[in-house]
């Protein structure tokens, strides 16, 4: 399987690629994706889970019997909980959110699909963001995953980033290009 911009290229790449080769061979691509999704999700609100998954002093045994607590509480599928127990006893807890981003990606990819990250001053409505992602599907020749949020500080317009493509048409930035144009 080819991952666009070399995401198995890196540890967290290989950790996703792998659980994703076993995921699709299980037939729990969706239940693994879903997990890693909200686990995703408790990291960035969990502070005590983010400093935990990250402090060198917590041991292996240790940490492998938090996340089983954890994957327990979750209710996290089989294939998700034993990687991370893999995780634990490898000290690679430190990479799951980055482990959850290439996992996503490579989900992605292999539907034929494209994740954009849109900023704009003010919240998309979803005819918006249903259009834009028309007009993206147009450009990229797939699918697209519309991830919205809201910057007021580029004034208007919208930023757009499509892996390491950046679309900035927003306000913040034609201003910048016009102050510099006046300068000579």
């Amino acid at each position: 399987m080819e991952n666009s911009g070399g995401i198995s290229a890196s540890l967290q790449g290989r950790y996703a690629s792998a659980l994703y080769e076993l995921a699709a061979e299980n037939k729990a691509v969706a239940a693994v994706e879903k997990d890693l999704g909200a686990l995703g999700q408790a990291l960035t609100e969990s502070a005590d889970l983010a400093a935990l998954i990250r402090n060198p002093q917590v041991g292996r045994e240790a940490a492998a019997q938090a996340m089983d607590g954890v994957a327990k509480l979750m209710k996290l599928s089989p294939l998700t909980h034993k990687f991370l127990g893999v995780l634990a006893q490898n000290r690679r807890l430190g990479v799951l959110p980055q482990i959850v981003s290439a996992f996503a990606a490579i989900a992605a990819a292999a539907r034929g699909e494209v994740k954009a990250e849109v900023t704009s001053a003010h919240p998309l409505s979803d005819a918006q963001l249903k259009a834009l992602a028309a007009k993206l599907k147009a450009r990229e020749g797939q699918d697209v995953t519309l991830s919205a949020s809201v910057d007021p500080a580029i004034l208007g317009g919208l930023v757009v980033k499509i892996g390491s493509t950046q679309i900035d048409s927003s306000i913040r930035t034609r201003l910048n290009s016009l102050a510099q144009a006046m300068k000579g």
